[in-house]
């Protein structure tokens, strides 16, 4: 009870963004006003603590979504046919091409999974990044606040890092392939409008989508399961978010 009005003074005092000082002086002044000798986090434990909480939904998340058949077995991950593909597919089907269909939407999850055994890394150096006063307003956020900033302040960056791993997967697994002949065949279709979309995009902006959803289930496990808090940082760290938050 003590240390969680220890964290709650704390927070009044940090209600906005604040200084990595102003967050000490507060946690410090909170402490006296209780006149015991709790220890309370130090901004350097937020930090680390859910850095390391980060690190571990993105590896989570890597090894998962990159393992055999990561995406194409897990209906929440699947990568579904581009828009543009599905406005036709009935129509390739009535035509005789939907195993042509099938195996280009099969060899695209097998892109993502060999391109997301590459995340980890990119996801990590994102993560160097955080700073103190964004882990603290991580700490005082929602069940996935972690992963929303991975997804708000690095995507761009992920992005553009993952984007060549999901074009050279494409081609290595054949799905380039694949989606040129289902373009290709429709386009000749007497009558039909024309279709060129962009594939590598669209597989990038799905298979991160599916590693942000990984990480955030990882997230909130730690949140809310003690045996998840595999590392003495991650227990006390988590061990006052759920207190105050009780």
């Amino acid at each position: 009870m003590k240390k969680t009005l220890l964290l709650v003074l704390a927070l009044s005092i940090t209600t906005v963004s604040c200084t990595e000082k102003q967050i000490s002086d507060a946690l410090k002044m909170a402490q006296e006003a209780l006149g015991d000798g709790s220890t309370p986090l130090t901004t350097e434990q937020v930090a680390a603590g859910l850095k390391e909480a980060l690190a571990k939904g993105a590896s989570y998340a890597a090894s998962t979504a990159s393992a055999e058949n990561g995406y194409w077995n897990n209906r929440q991950l699947r990568i579904p046919l581009p828009p543009e593909i599905q406005n036709i597919e009935s129509k390739m089907r009535q035509i005789g091409l939907g195993n042509l269909v099938d195996r280009f939407l099969e060899t695209m999850n097998h892109g993502a999974e060999l391109a997301a055994k590459e995340a980890q890394p990119i996801f990590e150096d994102v993560i160097r990044g955080m700073t103190v006063e964004d882990a603290w307003n991580i700490l005082r956020g929602e069940q996935d606040a972690a992963t929303q900033y991975l997804h708000d302040k690095g995507h761009r960056r992920l992005y553009g890092a993952f984007k060549p791993h999901i074009s050279e997967a494409l081609q290595k697994v054949d799905a380039t392939k694949h989606y040129t002949d289902i373009v290709t065949a429709y386009n000749r279709i007497p009558g039909v409008r024309r279709i060129d979309p962009d594939l590598e995009n669209y597989v990038t902006e799905k298979a991160l989508e599916g590693l942000y959803f990984l990480v955030a289930r990882e997230e909130a496990n730690i949140r809310q399961n003690v045996g998840a808090r595999t590392t003495d940082l991650l227990k006390k760290v988590f061990d006052e978010v759920n207190q105050r938050q009780g």
